[in-house]
């Protein structure tokens, strides 16, 4: 199959992007405690700079809202002043990054909040564990907000996208994806308020779009795009009528004039799949913006999905996290080096800075 497609840029809002690949956000624990990148994430980013779009790993918009070992964050000043060489850097070798935006929700830990309850829409527990500082941990039962703290979240987001701007980024994505707060207020597992943002679809989904709206007007709605995972069960994640839910949403954040819809719906064979009726086709139609596919395939299926109309632009996780290159290895059709999951997450430029471009 020719690969055509995914080389052709694409105009995303005020951006024009080199080519239609994106590489997606990947949480990988290089930050210092204090949740500030290290020198040594701008080599990274700037190294795959070659994508179209690079959306950085999740970063926290808060101290309260943290809940991952070695994990950014962008609500200090000293957060900002970490972020401006990675931006300078992209930016350099002409490439166009977002930052994506990050609150745990029920999924931290009192470990990383000084001993505080993690907050959700409901007091219900995820089960399995989280790794701290102590040591691995199970979950605990969150403390459901009150009515009155969720307007002060929602500012929160909105505070980080102004610091994102600052910090030199091209826009933010929000993560409403994976089972974290903005997926645990849309899902009906994890959301069983009986007010304004609980109960119907329209009201799990309103937290989500009051997020997205605040960002937008922190600065501006096509710099703002959001991550949703429709079938994803990552963190203990569920709900009872999932077509129902996602297609809500993509509709209704349709409206808002966003910069785009990442979807991610990984098919079989990838470690995230789950054996769903596929939810991204009806999502695309339902959202009238640029639609990011993430499905966890290779650049043939990209580029097929890219033919069928399934998507304007298609995201690579694990591709891009071992190959800085990969734009030109697809282009040359070379062979791919493979991730080496034992350093996905250990401190350092082992697995991080060290995979090999062609010659």
């Amino acid at each position: 199959m020719s690969l055509t497609r995914l080389f052709r840029p694409f105009r995303l809002g005020p951006l024009s992007l080199a080519n239609r690949f994106v590489m997606a956000p990947m949480t990988r624990g290089r930050n210092d405690a204090r949740g500030v990148p290290q020198p040594m994430a701008a080599r990274h980013y700037a190294d795959r700079a070659s994508a179209g779009l690079i959306v950085t790993e999740a970063t926290a918009i808060s101290p309260t809202a943290v809940g991952w070992l070695g994990a950014p964050g962008i609500w200090s000043d000293e957060q900002i002043a970490g972020w401006r060489p990675v931006t300078s850097a992209v930016h350099a070798r002409g490439g166009k990054v977002f930052v994506q935006l990050w609150h745990m929700g029920r999924v931290s830990h009192p470990d990383f909040l000084g001993g505080a309850t993690p907050v959700a829409p409901s007091p219900i527990q995820a089960q399995g564990e989280t790794h701290t500082a102590g040591g691995k941990k199970p979950y605990v039962t969150p403390r459901a907000l009150d009515l009155a703290e969720i307007p002060r979240i929602v500012q929160e987001y909105a505070a980080a996208t102004a610091r994102a701007r600052a910090a030199g980024f091209d826009g933010v994505e929000l993560h409403a994806a994976n089972g974290y707060l903005i997926d645990q207020f849309l899902r009906d597992r994890t959301n069983q308020r009986t007010d304004r943002y609980g109960g119907s679809v329209a009201n799990r989904a309103r937290f989500l779009l009051e997020v997205a709206e605040a960002c937008a007007g922190a600065w501006s709605a096509d710099r703002v795009g959001v991550r949703l995972s429709p079938s994803g069960a990552y963190n203990d994640m569920a709900d009872s009528n999932p077509v129902r839910t996602f297609e809500h949403a993509a509709r209704s954040l349709g409206r808002l004039g966003l910069a785009y819809l990442h979807v991610t719906e990984p098919g079989k064979g990838h470690p995230m799949h789950v054996d769903l009726p596929p939810q991204a086709g009806p999502m695309r139609a339902a959202f009238d913006g640029p639609f990011v596919l993430n499905h966890g395939g290779d650049a043939a299926a990209g580029e097929r999905a890219l033919a069928e109309g399934h998507a304007d632009l298609i995201a690579f996780g694990l591709a891009f996290l071992a190959n800085p290159d990969l734009v030109r290895r697809t282009r040359r059709g070379e062979a791919l080096n493979q991730p080496d999951w034992a350093t996905l997450y250990t401190p350092g430029e082992k697995g991080y800075n060290d995979y090999p471009t062609l010659a």
